[in-house]
């Protein structure tokens, strides 16, 4: 611990003498980053297949793709996100006029979870690194293959003092770092449970966070949905990257007048998308861990299996499961699935569905399948939820012009694209005042002054 306290007061210095301000500076590192993925695209995907058995393309389009995608886009629009803000200036203070300028915090954390290693580590460094900070990356012990090549490649792209990786067991190394440095910001994405831990300790310090967590997101399906498509996206969103998928839809409600061939559908999207057999499926890949697996059988029997529920722990597969006949309370539902299960549940009404979403209330995410706009925009006003879709399922984590983050338990925080930039810097106003407008009414005595003082100020 001794040597990673002095990098980290190396990095202290290297910020406080300000290298990583400038404009160039910023855009020339995200450029050396962009070529750097270009360059270990191949073993980024063979990393990921070890870890996670993600296949060529599932790796680029969830993983490299979206962080080159986040790249080019903070490119493009870098030097408008730094350029100082006008802003207006109210009468008592005429004729001074006013700025806000975006400050880079200092020395930032970035602590990523295992399953989307490559993405929930780079596309926050993107904003780091735009927002002209230097930044610790503490990505997950849980997926060694990726870690290892990401260590690899900071290494080579970036001087120590500037973006430092920093490996080993999470439940060690952050704690020991957060206690013996104060960092400028915390960024972390994972469970809720550890994120009220890293919470805790960083408001030992009043060190600001960012908290991407999970939760329960549900999928609506209302009786006038397109089931044909709204089976199919729902089934993606799901089954993408084995379930484990902190924004994918964690169970189904779905109108009782269309529950039979809401189901029938959704069988039929797990087999064309992969096969009988899941198993051999070039699109579908495996539980990160014997724990985890161990833990997902448990729900197997929290419902009656209509697809699915075949397993093999020597090669960590669990098959894409459909669920029905859940109870409410049954631990499948009161917990954040984070696998191939898929609960089914029915309802009736719309106020029934609410009740059951509310349950779980303040989810990362929220699906709603319907045409009828009245039902959305009830939807949309009565639920708190991070951010969602109408009739879709996940994609909007793939726009980055809408910003990405939860609420209540889900998160605190939001980034993508400008959002990035904003979660990694503070506003800082800045008034100027001229010296050749100095009006004595400012100055004691103030006896007499108060109609004017009304009238100015108002």
């Amino acid at each position: 611990m001794t040597d990673l306290a002095a990098s980290l007061a190396n990095m202290r210095n290297y910020y406080n003498s300000g290298a990583t301000k400038p404009y160039d500076f910023r855009y020339s590192q995200l450029k050396k980053l962009k070529h750097a993925l270009i360059e270990y695209e191949a073993e980024i995907e063979k990393a990921l297949f070890a870890d996670l058995k993600k296949n060529s393309e599932e790796a680029y389009a969830t993983e490299t793709g979206l962080v080159l995608a986040e790249i080019n886009a903070t490119l493009k629009n870098l030097k408008r996100w730094m350029k100082p803000k006008h802003a207006r200036t109210n009468l008592v203070n005429l004729p001074s006029t006013s700025k806000i300028y975006r400050d880079p915090l200092g020395v930032v954390l970035i602590i990523a979870p295992w399953n989307y290693p490559i993405q929930l580590l780079l596309i926050p460094l993107v904003g780091a690194i735009a927002g002209g900070n230097c930044v610790v990356l503490k990505p997950s012990e849980f997926s060694p293959a990726t870690t290892a090549v990401i260590e690899k490649m900071m290494t080579a792209v970036f001087p120590e003092p500037y973006v430092k990786v920093v490996g080993g067991d999470g439940a060690e190394v952050v704690p020991a770092m957060m206690k013996n440095f104060r960092f400028d910001h915390v960024f972390y994405t994972g469970s809720t449970a550890i994120g009220k831990l890293i919470y805790q300790m960083a408001a030992e310090k009043l060190i600001p966070v960012t908290l991407e967590l999970g939760g329960k997101s549900p999928a609506i399906v209302d009786a006038d949905a397109n089931i044909d498509v709204a089976a199919k996206r729902i089934a993606f969103g799901k089954f993408l990257n084995t379930g484990q998928t902190c924004i994918a839809p964690d169970y189904v409600l779905v109108h009782a007048d269309v529950q039979e061939k809401f189901i029938e559908k959704l069988k039929e999207a797990v087999i064309q998308f992969y096969s009988s057999d899941a198993s051999s499926s070039y699109d579908y890949g495996k539980i990160i861990n014997e724990k985890r697996f161990d833990k997902l059988l448990t729900y197997l029997s929290n419902g009656k299996i209509i697809i699915g529920g075949e397993h093999d722990r020597s090669k960590l597969f669990i098959a894409p499961t459909i669920l029905t006949e859940v109870p409410l309370n049954a631990p499948v539902m009161k917990e954040e699935i984070f696998g191939p299960l898929l609960p089914v549940i029915t309802f009736n009404t719309t106020a029934e569905a609410m009740n059951i979403v509310e349950q779980n209330a303040t989810p990362l995410a929220f699906y709603l399948f319907t045409n009828n706009k009245n039902s959305q925009n009830e939807w949309i006003e009565k639920t708190p939820f991070g951010g969602g879709c109408i009739n879709n399922a996940d994609w909007q984590f793939a726009n980055h012009h809408l910003p990405f983050g939860g609420v209540g338990n889900s998160g605190i925080g939001a980034y993508h694209g400008k959002y990035s930039f904003e979660t990694f810097t503070r506003l800082k106003p800045v008034m100027k005042t001229p010296n050749w407008f100095d009006p004595s009414i400012k100055y004691p005595p103030m006896k007499g002054k108060l109609k004017i003082f009304k009238w100015v100020i108002k």
